[in-house]
């Protein structure tokens, strides 16, 4: 994997690190909207999810138009499907040792009876 790969898979794990974050990717996963109606459910300023948009953008996790007066936020998801990637290695890693695992029982087991 590349430096660049690798740098992109940090920016997009610590982006999904705050919960607010998390949050706003699952409503744009509904459909694109404005920084307005994504800051209502959050007991936080405009401001600040703002900030939380910044990080989301800069790690390729949203896009922000421009239509008019209208900055539509929505969702890039390759980046996720980019960490996803990541992850399902390390998933194959412990489904072997699992597996594995299962077997080293089995023989304990069958060899017990």
């Amino acid at each position: 994997m590349s430096e660049v790969a690798i740098d992109r898979l940090s920016l997009t794990f610590a982006a999904l690190a705050d919960p607010t974050r998390r949050a706003i990717l699952a409503r744009l996963a509904d459909g694109e909207t404005s920084v307005t109606a994504l800051a209502e459910p959050f007991a936080i300023s405009l401001p600040a999810v703002s900030k939380h948009l910044k990080v989301l953008e800069k790690a390729g996790l949203v896009a922000r138009g421009r239509e008019a007066q209208w900055r539509p936020c929505k969702l890039n998801a390759q980046p996720l499907r980019d960490a996803s990637d990541w992850v399902a290695r390390y998933r194959r890693f412990w489904e072997a040792s699992f597996d594995r695992l299962e077997s080293y029982l089995d023989g304990i087991e069958t060899s017990e009876k």
